[in-house]
């Protein structure tokens, strides 16, 4: 029997509806204007009184920044309160999730404590005492009143909140994050802030700095007893000690074996994928040369460095070979690669300011958008924060944001840091949420689980579920061998994350070597995850949704009684789509189950940690055309396909905040008598600054449909009958079967 391949063109049967009719409902309001208003407006005053006490050149342009925490009952974007912070001139410039105990509960069942927002408002501190006489007079009928009475406290923004621990002794150089006000500019933020921090001792860096979003990230440095009068500065978010960047030296166990191995006689299978590497570079001699398309180095001024190389060409040969068998012939490359060298000597010294160097050069590298598969195996050594998001994240999703090229980073080898002070977390950028991050597992049969060196999440919301999946990365049990350097056919004993990555990423690279360019870099990532292996006994902080599975096959094609689509697209926002399930004509036998996979990629705010994804999907399953609530709905009786979640947080079960994840994956089972014209109706949400916003905003999507009937084994072909307009995928190239 031939080879089942993917279905495609599934978004052929893609259509546009009209909204829902929204049933009306009371909202319930823990506090009235009146309890608002006795409980804040001393709050204003001591705020207020706290930016007086405050020097002139703290305040540039005389703005200050209080922080207006939420009720956690006013979560979902519908409750910014736009109206109010226009009327008093103020603006938000950010926002983080905190966990509160409120003054009083919206319902009887509300919990005591909750996650809610806090913003970080910014305005002159004159309209901050206008602000004072306005809420004292506001009327409960307005716009601005509803939004008054949805405030928990407001507070303004200390320098203690703005500094993080020094775990060192002895650090001097500090990253600061600084608030970029609308209708302001980075450069005008960036000069102020130098003028303070020359009063306070420190001094900026003018070689460094990146914006992202509505966030100036910068280094300084100076005496770190003077940081309490350097966080004084209104606009600044942050200020940290200066992270390491994650050095390019291999968990290697041993040194290179001389056990035979062969490379493969046959070229990649496939010339057109275009791929890279962003590694520590590759030693003058090495066997891979047939395979590398381009060597570039980011510095032509640095030297190499041994431990660096030898990473770079680890990393690269397990995304060309996957691990190699000793006395065995290396898998067949799916497309060769261009490695980029981006630590060298200077990374080696320990300069402070190396981890800008370094994004300097990923940055350079993404934005060339010359590549539709890049790796990265390394970072900041800093676990992420749920407070604020770091530069490195900011910049990379920014790039990501088109969906045009697949990023697999690998989540870091502290999976055996201290849990209780959460060191043991995905190190930055596996937070990235236009990433593909990926952790480690321990072997490569049935029996795996979690290495233990392998990073464990939750990620930041949105992006609670990371890492998104995990590979082999090899353990003392089982090594991951790859390409030693030298002339002859060597292997080095090797284990970490930077291994599982790059061979997520075959995969990927697999799939759109084998089918070609039918299918778009998002649909790869999409089709990873869709496919992953699931092992009982591993949670999702561990191992995210699953083991890429080693045999490509159960990617991209189809057995009996199975048919697999992809829908790839693009969604407006505030519209409605509706997705057929496509289905036989005839009703189906027996149990049926359905898996599905939305995946999309987003534009980010960065400054708005509450808020990050300024794209969300609401998704509503209706499984049964003729099956309706009652004689005056709209539309079909619903269906819960992706509820709420282990993963997600209890705010984000209340709440839309389970909309703004950018993957969102599930399996159901059903009687085939209960399915019928079934749909799944989309609608994308966009944000700015995390309030609503209206627009032709668009963003890329992919989604993977897996319908298994087991009772018709033709499923496949009875479904191509019953849709003209799907398409049968062509491989563009034969399929090797391992990754």
């Amino acid at each position: 029997m031939a080879t089942r391949y993917l279905i495609g063109k599934g978004e052929l049967l893609t259509y546009p509806i009209t909204a829902p009719k929204k049933q009306p409902g009371e909202k319930n309001h823990p506090y009235t204007l009146a309890q608002a208003q006795r409980a804040l407006l001393p709050q204003i005053d001591a705020t207020n009184q706290a930016f007086e006490d405050l020097p002139k050149q703290a305040c540039p342009g005389d703005l200050a920044v209080a922080i207006v925490t939420l009720h956690p009952a006013y979560l979902a974007k519908s409750y910014f309160p736009r109206h109010l912070l226009q009327a008093a001139n103020l603006e938000s410039v950010g926002s983080r999730t905190t966990r509160i105990r409120p003054r009083n509960l919206a319902t009887k069942n509300a919990p005591l404590e909750a996650e809610t927002t806090q913003l970080f408002v910014a305005g002159k501190r004159s309209d901050l005492k206008a602000f004072r006489r306005m809420a004292a007079n506001l009327d409960e009928q307005t716009a601005e009143g509803q939004e008054f009475k949805q405030i928990e406290t407001i507070e303004p923004m200390l320098a203690e909140a703005r500094l993080r621990p020094c775990r060192n002794e002895g650090v001097d150089v500090f990253e600061v994050g600084l608030h970029v006000p609308d209708g302001g500019n980075s450069e005008w933020v960036r000069g102020t802030f130098a003028q303070y921090a020359k009063t306070c001792g420190f001094k900026v860096n003018p070689d460094y700095s990146f914006d992202a979003g509505r966030l100036l990230f910068l280094p300084v440095e100076g005496d770190r007893s003077g940081l309490n009068s350097l966080a004084a500065f209104t606009l600044a978010r942050v200020i940290r000690p200066m992270p390491q960047l994650r050095a390019a030296r291999p968990m290697v166990r041993g040194q290179a074996v001389a056990v035979p191995f062969e490379l493969p006689v046959m070229e990649p299978v496939s010339l057109e994928p275009k791929v890279a590497i962003l590694d520590g570079g590759l030693p003058e001699q090495h066997i891979l040369k047939p395979y590398v398309r381009r060597y570039f180095v980011a510095d032509e001024d640095a030297d190499d460095v041994e431990e660096y190389v030898s990473h770079g060409l680890g990393v690269t040969s397990a995304l060309l070979f996957g691990p190699i068998e000793p006395d065995a012939t290396a898998a067949r490359p799916y497309a060769p690669v261009d490695h980029h060298r981006v630590v060298d000597s200077l990374s080696d010294s320990e300069d402070p300011y190396e981890l800008y160097r370094t994004l300097g050069h990923v940055e350079s590298i993404l934005l060339a958008r010359s590549y539709e598969f890049v790796n990265l195996s390394m970072g900041p050594d800093l676990c992420i924060e749920d407070h604020d998001v770091h530069a490195w994240t900011a910049v990379i999703d920014e790039i990501l944001s088109d969906g045009n090229t697949v990023l697999s980073v690998a989540v870091g080898n502290n999976g055996e840091g201290d849990v209780l002070a959460s060191l043991n977390r995905i190190q930055v950028p596996a937070d990235s949420v236009n990433a593909l991050s990926v952790g480690a597992v321990d072997r490569t049969d049935e029996n795996w689980k979690r290495a233990v060196y392998s990073a464990v999440g939750p990620g930041r919301s949105p992006g609670r579920r990371k890492p998104d999946l995990v590979a082999f990365g090899g353990s003392g049990r089982e090594y991951f061998h790859v390409v030693a350097p030298g002339r002859r056919s060597q292997l080095n004993s090797m284990l970490g994350t930077s291994f599982a990555a790059p061979l997520a990423l075959r995969a990927a690279v697999g799939i759109r070597a084998v089918l070609g360019r039918e299918v778009r870099p998002l649909t790869t990532k999409a089709l990873l995850i869709h496919g992953c292996e699931l092992h009982e006994t591993e949670d999702v902080d561990a191992i995210g949704w699953g083991k890429v599975p080693r045999d490509l096959r159960a990617l991209i094609t189809c057995g009996d009684g199975v048919a697999r689509i992809v829908y790839q697209g693009e969604l407006k926002s505030g519209k409605f789509l509706r997705a057929p399930v496509p289905l036989p004509k005839d009703a189906l036998d027996g149990n049926v189950t359905i898996t599905a996979t939305f995946c999309y990629a987003s534009p980010v705010d960065p400054q708005d940690a509450s808020a990050y994804t300024k794209a969300g999907l609401g998704i509503t399953f209706r499984p049964h055309s003729k099956k309706m609530p009652n004689k005056n709905s709209q539309y079909a009786k619903s269906y819960s396909f992706f509820p709420s979640n282990e993963w997600r947080t209890e705010a984000e079960q209340r709440t839309d905040l389970g909309k703004w994840e950018t993957v969102l994956h599930a399996t159901h089972k059903f009687r085939g008598s209960s399915l019928k014209e079934s749909v799944f109706d989309v609608h994308y949400n966009a944000r700015d600054s995390g309030a609503p916003l209206t627009g032709n905003e668009r963003i890329p999507y992919a989604l993977v449909i897996t319908v298994h009937a087991p009772r018709h084994a033709d499923l496949y072909q009875q479904i191509l009958d019953a849709h003209a307009d799907l398409q049968a995928l062509v491989p563009a190239a034969s399929l090797p079967l391992s990754i």
